[in-house]
Parts: structure tokens; sequence; C-alpha cells
């Protein structure tokens, strides 16, 4: 039995993955994959390394003629809260990318119209108050609010039924995997083929949320010229329009690229990720609170978007702190 006989066997004796044994071993996912694909040979550092881990003795893996290893060397391996690895095949991997797709479409639209649902409620009640239409300032509130919470509903629909739609592929986030051969390579394929057009997407979407607020200053400067109430309005209409298409853009490519990302066990979805992501349902949950509870209670929906932008700041330094909880356990 050679080596990267040896490795596979071992490794699934313990019920680890490939992501589990390279943070054992402090080597790439990619790493382990050449080792087992015999496309690579670890080091003598890392064959020490991994008799330890492992618990055999390093002339066990090294020499191909000793095919079991001896008992003794077997120390019992404490698998803790470890959760059985499940393999993917193709036709999983597959289906599962048509679907993060079709999700990507919609889940960036319902925070699009998230996003935007406050622009008739700030215009109808910029128009009232300037007495530019026929409607008391509390009417105009009345429907633009009505308006706002339509818009609302139907993304949050939009949400959970891709909730539910994506429910049979709750395992890639909750357990290991292991693809099964081809799996890799068909992913790395489409990733590296969709590389440049998310970093278009990304990097559009990004200027937009920057230049947003320009509407708001150039009308706001062209105010005092006009003696109008309007520009403002208009300025704030238009700034939350061009955030709300570049905030699509950049959820729409970061899911997609979430999604081959999830197959290869790679970016914000390594088992450690996945074990500090426990609870980042609760996290932006909070944060839509705070979102509507502010806006609600002041009714400046103008403003209140700067919501979302700092908790996806925060967002960061909260998973880099739940990431050193779960090394800590």
């Amino acid at each position: 039995m050679i080596l990267a006989d040896k490795i596979i066997e071992n490794r699934k004796r313990n019920g680890w993955s490939q992501e589990e044994l390279a943070d054992k071993l402090g080597v790439s996912r990619q790493s382990v994959s050449k080792w087992e694909g015999a496309q690579a040979v670890p080091d003598m550092k890392k064959i020490v390394l991994m008799s330890e881990v492992f618990g055999v003795s390093t002339d066990y893996l090294l020499r191909d003629e000793i095919e079991t290893a001896d008992p003794k060397d077997n120390t019992p391996v404490d698998r803790g809260l470890e959760e059985a690895v499940r393999s993917v095949s193709m036709e999983e991997a597959s289906s599962f990318l048509e679907h993060n797709e079709r999700a990507a479409s919609r889940i960036s639209t319902g925070v699009m119209m998230c996003i935007l649902s406050p622009v008739l409620l700030i215009v109808i009640g910029g128009l009232a108050e300037a007495g530019f239409i026929g409607l008391e300032a509390a009417v105009a509130e009345a429907c633009g609010t009505a308006v706002l919470i339509i818009i609302v509903a139907i993304a949050v629909g939009l949400f959970i039924r891709e909730g539910m739609r994506g429910k049979p592929y709750e395992y890639l986030d909750n357990t290991a995997i292991d693809t099964e051969y081809g799996v890799s390579g068909m992913v790395k394929e489409r990733r590296d083929t969709y590389a440049e057009k998310h970093s278009r997407l990304l990097i559009i979407g990004i200027m937009m949320c920057i230049v947003g607020a320009v509407p708001v200053l150039i009308l706001e400067m062209t105010r005092y010229s006009n003696n109008t109430d309007l520009l403002p309005i208009a300025g704030v209409a238009a700034m939350i329009i061009i955030i709300a298409v570049g905030v699509k853009l950049i959820v729409l490519t970061c899911i997609r690229q979430g999604g081959y990302d999830r197959l290869l066990e790679e970016g914000d979805y390594t088992r450690l990720s996945k074990k500090a992501g426990k609870y980042d349902g609760i996290y932006w949950a909070i944060a839509v609170v705070i979102y509507l509870g502010w806006s609600f209670v002041t009714m400046r929906w103008e403003f209140t978007w700067i919501v979302w932008p700092v908790a996806g700041v925060l967002f960061a330094a909260y998973r880099e702190v739940m990431k050193a909880i779960v090394r800590t356990k």
C-alpha cells in the first residue's frame, strides 16, 4: 500500500475531511488532495506530524510493504463533536450550482427591493410637505409606508422561498464534505471562468455604493440657486436607487462565488468558518431589527441605510472573533 492510500485510509478511519486534516497539519486542502492523489509527496516534517495525528509510526507511512499499522501504534483519536463526512457526487454538485445561480438572482433582487422600499415614501412625503401635491403630509406618509411594507413583504417572501428551496443543500454548511472524483476539477473550472465577471461586478457594485452620495451633494448645492425643495428629494431618491443597484450586484456575485467556495470548502466556507458561522443568522436578524426600528422611529430612511455597510464591516470582525472562539474549543 502506497503512502497516498494510507493517508486516505487513516483520514477516513478518523472521520476527517481533507479540510480538517489540512487544518491539523497546517497545510492547504489542495496539498492533502495532491498527496492522496499521489501527485505530490509530503516532506519529512509533515510525515512526522502525520504519524502523530494518525497515531501510527513513520515506518508504516513510508514503507509500502507495511500494509497495516501496528495496533500498539494506533492511539485513540478524540473526535469530539465532529460530524460524519458527506460525499458529494457530480450530479449533486451540478444541481447545487444551478440552484445557487437562481438563488443569487432572486436574493439579490430581494435585497435591492428592501433598499428601494422607502423611495416612494420619501418622494411623496417630500412633495406633500413642499405643497407640490394635493395630499396632507400624514396621508402621503401613510401611503408611502403602505407601499414600503408591501415591497418589503414581497422581498421577505423571496428570501423565505429561496431558503426553502435551499434546504436540500444545507449539509454543505453543516457537515464536512468530500467531493467525488472529478467534482473539484469541474467546480474549479467554472469558478475560474466566472472569476473575471465576479471581479467586474464586485468593483462596479462597490463603486456605485461609494458614488451614490454624489447626486445628493450636487442637487443640494444647486438647491439654493434654484430655490426649490424638490432637488434634495430627487437627490436622496437617486442616491438610494444607485446604492440599491450597487448592493444588488455585490450580493449577486458574492452568492455565486460563494457557491463555488462551498463545494471546494475554501474562502468563507472552510470547516473552521462553517463552525464559526453557526450564529450568522442571528447576527443579520439583529441588523434587520436595528434597521427597521431606527427607520420607523425616526422616519429618516435617507440615512438609516447606513446600517447595512456598517453591519457588513462589523461582520468581518464578528467572524474573526467567532473563529478564535472555535479554535479555543
